[in-house]
Parts: structure tokens; sequence; C-alpha cells
């Protein structure tokens, strides 16, 4: 019989506080008017029709898409204090949760593989990472995330449970989910191989991509082109550790078993899941001057329209 599954809230509280809520929709709109900013912009300009602007069109994809994933549960609990999740809703939002991230961790590495290339072969750039390749490689993405995680609601749905229904965070995952199984259940090791393969495999490939782009750099002589080039890559570089080092941080606690308290354990949850899709947008419309004076320019074309 497949269980229902008991959420958590504020550890340390009672109940989830009223005030929570106001802050989870403040998040979400944030998140929204940011990420919908970024999105807007790169879909009407032209000029930013390119590689590295596809790339970035769909990091905003996958972190509105993960900030959506998890408010459903978020906002059940702060509004109505609500702690069970049928097993079906809890599936559902694990696969979308887990494709999403895996989506975000595939978008970082081909923004890395996009720079590399510029970077490293300038002159081929044009030839190698044509919008027809750069199309092929938002589909990969897509399908790899997708079809990984497709299978893990079918096993889960299918296994045993011996332990007691309750998970550790205020939405679903699957190593919360699977680690209520029975002993000896079958899936395990799928559940390995998609985490290998996805969010170990991409920060090792993004750290040999930057290594080409070290040695790079230092045979370029034109201080112009050398401060651009590690503009952009200062950016890109300060995504990848907003959303791979509390990663990292929870693996090790979950793995390692780190006696932290359950507050500090949850709190790195959410900085991991809510702080990239509220400061990616800020990072590459703020730092980024071609999407900042795009997005200024199409606000003041507003504004001159609207108030003649």
């Amino acid at each position: 019989m497949i269980p229902t599954f008991l959420l958590v809230g504020i550890p340390g509280l009672v109940a989830t506080p009223s005030w929570w809520v106001l802050i989870l929709v403040t998040i979400y709109l944030v998140c929204a008017l940011g990420n919908g900013t970024v999105l807007w912009v790169i879909a009407v300009e032209p000029s930013l029709h390119r590689p590295m602007y596809f790339f970035l069109f769909l990091l905003g994809v996958s972190d509105m898409g993960l900030a959506t994933a998890l408010m459903p549960t978020l906002l059940k609990l702060s509004l109505f204090d609500s702690h069970t999740v049928p097993a079906f809703a809890c599936f559902l939002q694990m696969f979308f949760i887990h494709v999403f991230s895996v989506m975000e961790s595939s978008v970082l590495l081909a923004m890395a593989f996009d720079r590399a290339l510029a970077i490293c072969r300038p002159l081929r750039y044009p030839a190698l990472l044509t919008n027809s390749v750069t199309s092929k490689i938002g589909l990969v993405i897509i399908f790899r995330c997708v079809s990984l995680h497709l299978p893990l609601p079918f096993l889960l749905a299918w296994m045993p449970y011996c332990h007691p229904q309750v998970l550790s965070h205020s939405y679903c995952l699957h190593p919360d989910i699977s680690r209520l199984s029975c002993p000896g259940v079958q899936g395990a090791a799928y559940s390995l191989f998609v985490v290998v393969s996805a969010m170990g495999l991409d920060p090792v490939l993004i750290f040999l991509s930057y290594a080409l782009i070290g040695q790079a750099l230092r045979g370029i002589t034109s201080h112009e082109d050398r401060h651009r080039a590690q503009h952009t890559c200062a950016v890109h570089i300060s995504a990848v550790l907003l959303f791979y080092v509390p990663m990292i941080l929870l693996a090790l606690v979950d793995r390692l078993r780190l006696p932290i308290p359950q507050g500090a354990h949850t709190f790195l949850s959410y900085i991991h899941f809510l702080l990239p899709p509220l400061i990616n947008p800020v990072l590459y419309s703020v730092k980024m001057r071609e999407v900042r004076e795009k997005i200024l320019r199409r606000f003041q074309s507003i504004k001159v329209r609207s108030f003649p």
C-alpha cells in the first residue's frame, strides 16, 4: 500500500508562523519578476539570440521551474499547517524538483562549455556553436533531465516501506523518501547512478572547463579582452558556487551523518533550492552589461509609449 507522507515545518516551532507565508510569497514573486524579466528580454531582443544567452534563457526556465515545484507544499504548510501529502503528489513534486535541479546543473555545464569554446577557440567559435548545435544541446539537456528521473517515481511507488513516513523537509526529495523503504529493496543502484551521472559528473566537467579557460586567459595579450572574458566568467562562477556549495554541504551532512542542528540543515536546504532563483537574475542582469542595457532600453521604450 502506497503511504501518505508527513512533512516537517520549521524545526523548533510547534506550528509554522503566519508571517512565513509572506516571506514565501515575496520570494516567489521576486523570483518570477527577476527571471521573467531576463526571459522576456532574451526572447524579444534579436541581438541576444546567441548561444550564451540561449543557455541563460534555459537557466531562467530551470530557476522558475524549481521555485514553482517547491511552493505547493511550502504554502500548504504555511497557510493550513497541513503536514500530510499523498504519495502521488509527493512523487510528482519530487520528480519536478529533481528534474529542474539537474536541468540547472546541466545548463551551468553547457555555459561553462560555451565560455571555454569562446575563449580557447575564438576564431572557430561561431562555426562550432551554431544555433542548430545550441538547439540540439538544449534538447539533450531536457532529455537527460526527464529520462534520468522518470523511473524514480515508479520505483518508489513499488517499494515497501518499513519506517514511519516522516520526511525531514518541507518538500519531497528522493533521498528522503528512499530512506524510509525496507532494507534490501531494489532501486538503490539506479538512484546512485542518477546522482553520480548528474550532480557528480557536472561539477568535475565545469572545473575542467575553467582549467582550460585559465590556461587560455594567460595567453591573451589584450588587457581589454582579458578583462571582458574574466568578468563574464566571474558571473558564471558565482552562479556555479551558489548552486553547488550548499548542495555539496548537504550531501556531506547526509552521508557523513554530521551532528548539526535540524534547523541548520533545513536552512541550508532552503538556501540550496531558493537562493539561486533569487540571485541568478541579479547576477546576470546587473553584472552583464549587454543584458542590463537591453532591459533598461526596453523599460524606457515602454515608459515613453505609456507617458508620451
